[in-house]
């Protein structure tokens, strides 16, 4: 059963892992086969939703207008107004460390257009690209709800990695975050598991260990 194998791939994941100041971030990594990447209907980007969220902040930027910057202030990881995104836009150092710094964005829907004319060439090929929210509708959810939200991308290589959990969390809980991110891919897949050629979880610094 690939229950008990991943089980087994994780507690010498964490045998193997040194022990560090911080909390690491584990890792899956999915390898594929005999899947045409050339084809673009067979590339898929999706969120998954993990059946226990990360011990880990997940940082989430919120670029907002009226409502959304006053909800969002005590919760989000960082708001931004339509004046400082005019701002950033003009500065493409700042757009590209803005991608990198922040894992999720959450966009009042009527910035969307500014959004993809100036922030669209450093979020999208990084699947970041905001979730629009219209300016009634409460923010302060969809910021919660990342916590506990993956986001899977299969584009040019044939191979999938995720941050799935932390290794202070329990094994079970591991073992079920990676099964989750795994149906989700399979039920993607043209031939399910038969596409799946090889998987690795590991730990921030430690090796990465094969599920047999």
């Amino acid at each position: 059963m690939v229950e008990q194998e991943l089980k087994s791939a994780i507690e010498k994941m964490k045998d193997e892992s040194p022990s560090r100041k911080f909390v690491e971030s584990v890792d899956v990594a999915i390898n594929l086969k005999d899947v045409n990447l050339q084809d673009p209907s067979k590339r898929f980007q999706m969120e998954v939703h993990l059946p226990h969220p990360l011990e880990k902040e997940v940082k989430v930027c919120v670029l907002g207008e009226g409502r959304h910057l006053v909800e969002a202030e005590p919760i989000a990881s960082r708001v931004i107004n339509k004046d400082e995104l005019d701002n950033i836009s003009r500065e493409p150092k700042l757009a590209k460390k803005l991608a990198q710094e922040y894992d999720y964005f959450i966009a009042t829907a009527s910035l969307m257009p500014t959004i993809g004319r100036s922030l669209g060439k450093v979020l999208g090929p990084r699947g970041k690209m905001p979730k629009p929210v219209p300016p009634t509708a409460p923010i302060e959810p969809l910021i919660k709800n990342y916590q506990s939200i993956v986001q899977i991308r299969l584009r040019q290589s044939p191979v999938i990695h995720a941050r799935i959990a932390t290794a202070a969390m329990d094994n079970e809980a591991i073992a079920e975050n990676v099964l989750a991110v795994l149906r989700n891919v399979e039920n993607r897949l043209e031939k399910g598991s038969n596409n799946i050629r090889s998987i690795y979880v590991k730990t921030t610094m430690g090796p990465p260990i094969k599920v047999k």
